[in-house]
């Protein structure tokens, strides 16, 4: 079996953390009087934490920038992922299997790099991945193909033998346009329904434990 390179992400798929995210949204909004629509809430869930900070202050107005936006939601986020975060059910035994197989990992994230640090401590997946990359430290997004090709030349394998694990459909949708094989892992409607995963992957699953693993391990 050729290389292969799996592409992780973090909030929703490897972290049950999603609820986390949406309750810092919610108090944001509670405190402007505002609630977003589904175009407003796809279009946020897209966005890096830099540009939800500039995407509340600059639409609705609230705080009194976008700087200001960006440290209530890091102080809320970093004290949960240290403390209160869960990996997703099933998610360290595949990780750790697939590691203990020497089958390549790497996650990329739209998180910053404390959040993932901190929530993939704790979640006990760090011996086990190789590279944890977020998209804060790229000029790309996770809605640009050539993300996914950079990522996948950093371990020397072709996009072809890539697979991105995600509970986005955006993301699912740009990787396979770019040539990965892609896995849907639901955790909720407002990242992709079941229907949009599968539109846009090759395997959709509620839970890592539903996975095959010898797709992957020979």
């Amino acid at each position: 079996m050729d290389r292969q390179l799996l592409i992780l992400d973090c909030d929703g798929t490897l972290m049950d953390s999603i609820g986390a995210w949406h309750e810092a949204e919610t108090e944001l909004m509670n405190e402007a009087g505002i609630a977003l629509t589904k175009k407003e809430r796809d279009e946020l869930n897209a966005l890096t934490l830099e540009e939800a900070g500039a995407f509340f202050h600059e639409r609705f107005g609230i705080r009194e920038n976008a700087q200001s936006v960006v440290d209530g939601i890091l102080n809320y986020l970093l004290d949960y992922y240290r403390t209160r975060s869960e990996a997703t059910r099933g998610a360290l035994s595949f990780v750790k299997a697939m590691s203990e197989a020497g089958v390549d990992m790497c996650v990329l994230s739209s998180s910053p790099q404390s959040f993932l640090q901190a929530g993939l401590e704790r979640g006990g997946f760090l011996p086990y991945i190789k590279r944890i990359i977020s998209v804060e430290d790229l000029t790309m997004t996770k809605r640009e193909t050539a993300i996914y090709e950079y990522v996948s030349s950093l371990f020397g394998i072709s996009v072809e033998n890539t697979w991105l694990f995600d509970d986005s459909w955006y993301a699912l949708a740009t990787a396979r346009k770019a040539g990965c094989k892609t896995v849907g892992v639901y955790s909720a409607d407002g990242c992709g329904t079941h229907e949009e995963l599968a539109r846009y992957s090759d395997i959709v699953v509620d839970t890592f434990d539903e996975l095959d693993r010898s797709i992957w391990i020979g």
